[in-house]
């Protein structure tokens, strides 16, 4: 059964909310901190779309809101992420509106001459809402900075194994930083993808800028360098430091099989002089 009355009031405070939604924008602007004022001009047709969503909420079932909410949260953070917006700006606006829209309430409640029972009833419709826009913008944005950072960390690993051709048949592939085990399973896929793809017979991996090689690290090198003569591509180790090969010993990793040598250039020169 409809409730009327209840349809009566929240039709006019829904219809108040509305009138007064330049009003709302612009009193929100003054609440914005100095830091933030540059890019009002960006939230104004986002901050729209939150007054427009909270007003409706308060005239529509809560499952009806919480659908519009669900898909708002995914756009209101692409627009954080196309402005560089932090996620406290936005999650700012939303406890902001529902202070400022709660305050109309408040008024067309003592209009209406509300009863406390129905008061509580559509205060906490609205809090539920704004707790749930809360939610999705929260979850929205965290699987999008998750999924960004995916992509950044997978372009740095791409770009952390470069081979670089110095003649034609000669090609370097020198290895920075840590190597871990995603690290080394790139390292095996490229330094066989682009040793074939260059038409490599010789390839120097270069190890000077590695500050730790565990027995680990130094199974994957080597099986790389196994890999490698499998497809006719000869390989030399070059840059192992004294300190570094003093712990290859101490841990009983035999290299003698392995063509090393201590730096790169002297690597060059034996394929060059080939």
């Amino acid at each position: 059964m409809i409730d009327q009355g209840r349809q009566t009031y929240t039709k006019a405070i829904c219809e108040k909310v509305l009138s007064q939604k330049q009003e709302l924008i612009v009193e929100k602007d003054n609440l914005r901190s100095s830091e933030y004022r540059n890019i009002e001009s960006k939230l104004h047709s986002w901050r729209e779309d939150i007054i427009d969503i909270y007003a409706k909420s308060i005239e529509s079932d809560l499952d009806t809101a919480f659908e519009k909410l669900k898909e708002w949260g995914s756009e209101a953070v692409d627009t954080l992420v196309n402005f560089n917006l932090p996620l406290e700006v936005a999650l700012d606006e939303v406890r902001d509106y529902r202070n400022l829209i709660g305050q109309i309430m408040k008024e067309e409640a003592s209009k209406f001459d509300m009863s406390f029972d129905q008061f509580y009833d559509l205060i906490s419709d609205f809090d539920a809402v704004v707790d749930r826009a809360i939610y999705w913008l929260t979850m929205s944005y965290s699987r999008r900075f998750y999924t960004r950072i995916n992509a950044a960390e997978a372009t740095a690993l791409e770009l952390s194994i470069p081979v670089i051709k110095i003649t034609k048949q000669v090609g370097v592939l020198p290895l920075i930083g840590d190597i871990d085990t995603e690290r080394a399973q790139e390292l095996m896929d490229k330094a066989l993808s682009k040793g074939n793809d260059l038409s490599l017979e010789y390839m120097v991996i270069d190890l000077s800028g590695v500050p730790i090689i565990d027995t680990m690290v130094a199974d994957r090198i080597f099986k790389v360098v196994d890999a490698l003569s499998l497809i006719g591509i000869e390989t030399i180790l070059s840059g192992i430091r004294p300190e570094i090969a003093q712990t290859m010993t101490h841990l009983g990793i035999d290299s003698s099989n392995i063509a090393v040598t201590s730096s790169l250039h002297i690597a060059l020169e034996k394929f060059l002089q080939a």
